[in-house]
């Protein structure tokens, strides 16, 4: 029996409440949360797949955790983690995080949302779930993630994702939605900076910054980039400042040092086309290449979370749905794919990174972290 596994990834989830009553209690809950993480590592998407994936390798899963009733039912596994709280396990998650490695200094944390579009239930009248997650841009890390409460929005759950995260050093990145005074005070209290997407959600404030970006005070352009690919070429004019002192009077935002604007020119085919969008930050305006930094860093997280997820790990087409279920499933997949991103020794993508884990028994413990 091997203990190391349970000494590196279990131990961080140990806290959670067990929702089974002591007759039901034939499997460990450790025992359902490892297997299940492994046959997701592996490419199982749903509980089905994992009671099958863990029948395929019980005596691996046997050898490994001593276990003494085989493997559970997939309506064990479904009826576990539909029960277990999400807010404990997501936090346990970030704790877990925490500890799997340390951000590098001015990292950028990219907050957005995401649907899990076929976790709606019509027949029971329940919407698809939305996840907001918090994604580290250098160390392609999922740190943390918080289900929209129901009648809610993305508003109320990334202060309560913010809370769970050790973000001092960091630069927050909030698309406009997320572009509220007590976030922007929030990131400040917790010793972070903020870049945040500025539209017509915040009274004047878009207008008076887009109006003076477009007067004749706009101060030159602090820099430009130029990227071509796909047949089209980008070129992105950045320009900032800091002399904000009129701005700072008609609104208070704890913080605020500069406001950003950023033009992507698009050419392909004989088309042209723009688009400016605008910026408030707590950032200096000495370094304009760390704040346009910031700024495209964001989208990292629909490139390198949103639509790995999609496109890996099917998460748009997963009909999981009772209870708790869909929400914790989804943070597997999250302790899956940073397991997946941390293994740095074969140089292929997660989607082929699942398949040898599934393969491998010894990849699939050096993807755990037990070798």
């Amino acid at each position: 029996m091997i203990e190391k596994p349970i000494a590196s990834i279990i131990h961080h989830f140990s806290s959670i409440e067990d929702p089974r009553v002591d007759r039901q209690k034939k499997h460990q809950l450790q025992d359902i949360f490892f297997i299940a993480l492994c046959a997701v590592i592996c490419g199982a998407d749903n509980w089905v797949a994992i009671e099958e994936f863990g029948k395929a390798k019980i005596d691996w899963f046997t050898k490994l955790l001593g276990l003494q009733h085989g493997i559970p039912a997939h309506d064990t596994f479904g009826d576990v983690f539909a029960a277990i709280d999400n807010e404990q396990f997501g936090e346990c998650f970030s704790n877990w995080v925490s500890d799997l490695a340390s951000l590098t200094e001015g990292e950028v944390i990219a907050i957005d949302g995401k649907c899990l579009r076929r976790s709606i239930d019509k027949a029971s009248r329940k919407a698809a779930i939305h996840m907001v997650s918090a994604w580290a841009q250098h160390n392609s890390l999922v740190l943390g993630q918080v289900k929209v409460d129901n009648k809610s929005n993305e508003i109320t759950a990334i202060p309560k994702l913010l809370s769970r995260l050790n973000i001092a050093g960091s630069v927050i990145t909030v698309d406009a939605m997320g572009c509220q005074k007590r976030i922007a005070q929030q990131i400040i209290r917790q010793g972070g900076d903020y870049v945040l997407s500025l539209k017509g959600n915040q009274g004047n404030l878009h207008e008076d910054v887009a109006t003076y970006f477009t007067s004749q005070l706009s101060p030159e352009a602090a820099m430009v980039t130029v990227d071509g690919s796909h047949g089209r070429i980008e070129t992105r004019t950045i320009c900032v400042t800091d002399e904000i002192a009129w701005l700072k009077e008609r609104h208070a935002w704890a913080g605020l040092q500069s406001i950003i604007a950023v033009t992507a020119t698009r050419e392909s085919e004989n088309r042209v086309t723009g688009e400016t969008r605008y910026f408030i930050s707590s950032l200096s305006a000495n370094n304009p290449a760390k704040l346009e930094h910031a700024v495209r860093a964001h989208w990292a997280i629909e490139n390198n979370l949103h639509w790995v997820l999609d496109i890996a790990f099917d998460e748009d087409s997963n009909r999981t749905r009772k209870g708790h279920s869909a929400t914790n499933l989804a943070t597997i997949r999250h302790i899956a794919l940073n397991l997946i991103n941390k293994e740095k020794i074969s140089k292929v993508g997660v989607k082929i990174k699942r398949l040898k884990a599934g393969w491998d028994n010894d990849y699939l413990l050096r993807v755990i972290g037990v070798i």
